[in-house]
């Protein structure tokens, strides 16, 4: 029996046939996937690294606006940011969530502790946490060590409104401590 190969031909080889590259992700997966790409050049990321131990640092590596047209009715606008931020031991992003954004928060470097209401997580260099609109959470290094941390945001980031830590608890049911962040250091996180 032939294969449909052998039949109609490799489709790969017809160009036409295919459907466009995006040119940004569209899902959470393609987020994600750039999220591991942008991770895995380093040479790109590291020597833009800095640590500072009175404020959280971060920087803005890319921005992508929506495209003129992208949003149908009742859709979101299709567009997003890159962040990487650095943590020193002790530093926290306080409790918040991101507004309208979904988000991608990879650990480049070191160990952080994400503290959301469904428990508390760490996240060593590698893993990745994908979270919806609205979603809280704190993170914080509660490790000796400084992080480095990457946070794509889709649609870009336009709030991050923080929130008491009322109901965050560590595991050992004390209240979590944190560094508050700067009015700038919202932007991020």
């Amino acid at each position: 029996m032939n294969s449909d190969v052998q039949i109609a031909g490799d489709p790969l080889a017809i160009p036409h046939l295919l459907p466009p590259v995006p040119a940004h992700p569209a899902t959470v997966a393609g987020f994600a996937g750039l999220a591991r790409s942008i991770a895995a050049d380093r040479a790109a990321w590291a020597p833009l690294v800095r640590y500072d131990a009175t404020t959280r640092w971060y920087h803005r590596l890319r921005t992508v606006p929506q495209a003129l047209g992208s949003a149908r009715a009742g859709e979101a606008p299709i567009g997003y940011e890159v962040w990487l931020l650095s943590w020193v031991p002790g530093q926290g992003s306080g409790r918040h969530d991101h507004g309208p954004s979904s988000g991608v928060l990879t650990v480049l470097e070191g160990e952080l502790t994400e503290r959301a209401e469904a428990g508390h997580r760490t996240l060593t260099a590698g893993a990745q946490r994908v979270f919806a609109p609205g979603y809280v959470h704190e993170v914080v290094n509660d490790a000796l060590v400084p992080a480095v941390s990457l946070h794509v945001y889709f649609p870009g980031l336009t709030e991050m409104p923080m929130l008491p830590e009322n109901r965050l608890r560590s595991a050992g049911g004390t209240p979590t401590a944190h560094c508050t962040p700067s009015a700038r250091e919202t932007a991020a996180s």
